[in-house]
């Protein structure tokens, strides 16, 4: 059995140099269903069908889809750029992979180089839905996969996403789970809701 920030591939990792960076071509695991890595290990066909993955969450505004009929998508189109305003799309990401995870699916999030806005992405997730800390949720996705660094712009909007989280928790809400509202804990859900 697979534990958390362990990273895997197809046989062994590959590597490649572009232009000074070497990448790699690897799944990182965060949790049993919420994995990370960056474009072009994301678009490695074999490699996603070999870990099960039926959702991607592409945070780039150019990288490629994997192009599997099977695997559901979404793009996020932000440039790793710290004035780009990621903070918009935590609630939708972090719904998406909830969803994703509650159906029994495996969520892939990435970007050109799996470091900053896919580390967010993540990061804003954990925060959410396992209810921890931007640190603790941080260094749960940096176990995972060690090079990640979200640019200052984004730890800004992750530290301000967890205020935006505490002030909820503080006030007495809780998600419904729904992505778009918060309501008081213990209140029943309406006919409606349900």
């Amino acid at each position: 059995m697979r534990q958390r920030g362990q990273v895997f591939s197809k046989v062994a990792p590959q590597t490649s140099e572009v232009g000074r960076i070497r990448t790699q071509i690897v799944l990182c695991k965060i949790t049993d269903s919420l994995l990370i890595s960056n474009s072009r290990s994301a678009c490695n066909k074999e490699l996603l069908t070999q870990e099960g993955v039926t959702f991607c969450i592409n945070v780039s505004r150019q990288q490629p889809f994997p192009g599997l009929q099977q695997v559901r998508s979404l793009r996020v189109p932000v440039f790793d750029d710290p004035l780009e305003d990621l903070y918009k799309y935590f609630e939708q990401c972090g719904n998406a992979i909830e969803e994703t995870v509650r159906s029994g699916g495996k969520c892939l999030v990435y970007c050109k180089n799996g470091r900053s806005r896919s580390a967010a992405i993540c990061t804003a997730y954990l925060m959410r839905h396992q209810n921890i800390t931007v640190k603790d949720a941080f260094e749960t996705v940096k176990t995972a996969r060690p090079g990640v660094e979200p640019n200052a712009g984004f730890w800004s909007q992750l530290q301000r996403y967890e205020e935006h989280l505490q002030t909820q928790h503080q006030l007495g809400e809780q998600p419904t789970g729904d992505g778009n509202c918060w309501r008081e804990k213990g209140a029943e859900r309406s006919k409606e809701e349900k």
